[in-house]
């Protein structure tokens, strides 16, 4: 299966020191914290990074688990961080592109391939002006052919070709289930002839009863009850990037490219009503000079504004209309790319004299004006990687070899940093599972409370097989308070928290299905909330870095990204939906 290059995530445990700007933001006074690693070598010096090669079913990407990476070197002795190991996730604002690189525009003057790190540009003039424009001069792009989204029947009888469609393989899974077991509410395969490599896809998000998707051409909404197709719109060129969540009267803004050729261009944005099936309002806006040429985009919906993030500035528009809200900010920094959610937290890179962008900063931004309402400035040589919770306010931090959790209060001045727990973290990101787009608040296997942080770690031995465990934090003091573990060979993922508990994904094993599991928020024993079918383990371990969603009592589970041989894209399962 063609998989996307990924970056990998944050390496062992928490692998270096990350201390606040001297006199900046002064730390809240806190117990006394052991020796750990965010003053001094900490107790991972000699451990490997959570992605390093382990036996067990955890380096299988068919299986549906995000540990399927290739082995990293191993720290070495007497150091409290791993040594030559690649950035977790590679930071948005540092340099990491991804795009047709062929597409550079604006004073380029100089490439050069740094050890450890993707393509670095030295440039002129970035071209910007302030707002950006509803044309960014690309060629007008030709409808695009319509896909095939075959699903027999659009429930899934046997196909003419004798194949399983996705009808029958419910009833078959259902018809063993066994006792406590939810039943398989309804599966979606692709049904799409897609391009060699295959294609990112994106979503679930939710509205109503209804459940939507996008990929290549094509955004679907479906019953979320029983996956009954409502609407299909066909788009006029590739999706190419998405917010993580919709706007609260279910609308989203996908990044769409100019054209349907192949040297397309990711810089047009279309408005979908995700209850409706129709298409709103189109624009495309400016790219200009080589850092927003090839950067990625990371975007995010806040109220009603949609921005879109790159390593040289940040364009927001007015989700219900299209309105042009801001673009380049006042100064130097400028924000890269938000997280989603009712608070806009933003992280931005300052173009210094070194034109490197790698001097960094959060920032709670106005959504609908750009004003900056408070900065906090990340010390020198840290970069922020991911933002994994908004509200709390928890960052990842990287720098090429370390690795930080940074949380700051509502304010913005610094209230903690983690350290402590069991190390050999796990947490997998856009970056990490997708081609193109690289939203900051995509992560998966963390997830936060109003004063617990809580995350997964890789495959580990638990005597009883390979498993894994999630670790609980205090957000007031930065330190562990308690572990759970994993059944041999399902390792546990945080989703999110909900009625003082935290809800969690089991992941399938052969002959032994996943579920919804939860934890109390002070810990404890865990148990399950929704229990899937033993029958459907194949299913599960068949869905490649999974996007899981609990919704009304359901859960949902994705793929990040289809691909394979043209009969293989096709039948492979879209998404697949369990309850009670």
């Amino acid at each position: 299966m063609s998989q996307p290059p990924g970056h990998q995530p944050p390496q062992g445990g928490f692998g270096a020191p990350y201390d606040p700007p001297p006199g900046a933001y002064p730390p809240p006074a806190a117990p006394p914290q052991p020796a750990g690693p965010y003053g001094q070598p900490g107790p991972y010096g000699n451990q490997p990074g959570p992605y390093g090669s382990q036996p067990g079913p955890y380096n299988q990407p068919t299986q549906g688990y995000g540990y399927g990476y290739p082995p990293q070197q191993q720290q070495q002795p007497g150091h409290g961080y791993p040594t030559q190991l690649p950035q977790p996730g590679g930071p948005r604002g540092g340099g990491r592109f991804r795009g047709r690189t062929g597409m550079i525009v604006g004073g380029l003057l100089a490439v050069a391939l740094l050890a450890g790190g993707g393509i670095w540009l030295a440039t002129g003039d970035d071209g910007g002006n302030g707002k950006p424009t509803a044309n960014g001069g690309h060629s007008s792009a030709p409808p695009a052919p319509a896909p095939t989204l075959d699903q027999g029947d659009g429930k899934g009888d046997t196909d003419d070709d004798g194949t399983v469609t996705p009808r029958e393989e419910a009833a078959e899974i259902n018809a063993a289930r066994g006792p406590g077991e939810a039943k398989a509410l309804w599966i979606r395969k692709s049904g799409v002839d897609l391009p060699e490599g295959g294609e990112d896809f994106y979503g679930p998000w939710f509205a109503g009863d209804t459940v939507v998707t996008a990929m290549y051409h094509t955004v679907t909404g479906y019953s979320a009850a029983d996956g009954t197709l409502k609407w299909t719109l066909r788009l006029p060129t590739n999706a190419c990037a998405a917010p993580t969540q919709p706007t609260a009267d279910g609308k989203i803004v996908l990044g769409i490219e100019d054209t349907t050729s192949d040297d397309a261009y990711c810089d047009n944005l279309q408005m979908v009503d995700l209850t409706t099936g129709k298409a709103g309002w189109r624009k495309q806006y400016a790219r200009d000079g080589a850092w927003d040429g090839l950067s990625d985009l990371a975007m995010a919906i806040n109220g009603d504004t949609v921005t879109v993030g790159r390593t040289s500035r940040t364009d927001a528009f007015r989700v219900s209309d299209g309105k042009v809200l801001f673009g380049k900010l006042p100064g130097n920094c400028q924000p890269f790319g938000f997280a989603s959610g009712p608070v806009a937290i933003a992280a931005a890179s300052c173009q210094t004299a070194a034109d490197d962008h790698k001097e960094h900063q959060v920032q709670r931004i106005d959504p609908v004006t750009g004003k900056v309402q408070w900065t906090y400035k990340v010390k020198k040589g840290w970069q922020v990687a991911q933002i994994y919770s908004a509200d709390p306010i928890v960052i990842s931090l990287t720098q090429p070899e370390k690795w930080g959790i940074l949380v700051l209060n509502t304010n913005g001045t610094y209230r903690t940093q983690l350290s402590g727990g069991p190390g050999e973290y796990a947490v997998a990101c856009d970056k990490d599972r997708r081609v193109q787009g690289a939203n900051l608040d995509s992560c998966t296997g963390v997830a936060a409370g109003a004063n617990t942080f809580y995350m997964a770690t890789k495959a580990v031995d638990l005597k009883t097989g390979d498993g894994n465990r999630v670790a609980a934090f205090d957000l007031s003091t930065g330190k562990h308070k308690w572990t759970v573990s994993s059944p041999a060979e399902q390792p546990l993922t945080p989703l999110r928290t909900e009625g003082g508990k935290l809800l969690m994904y089991l992941g399938a094993a052969k002959n032994k299905g996943g579920g919804i599991a939860s934890v109390p928020a002070a810990g404890g024993k865990w148990g399950m909330v929704v229990r899937h079918p033993a029958a459907a383990s194949n299913l599960e371990r068949g869905f490649y870095e999974p996007n899981i969603s609990y919704v009304d009592g359901r859960s949902f589970l994705t793929n990040s990204r289809i691909s394979g041989s043209d009969d293989e894209e096709i039948e492979r399962r879209s998404m697949a939906v369990f309850g009670n």
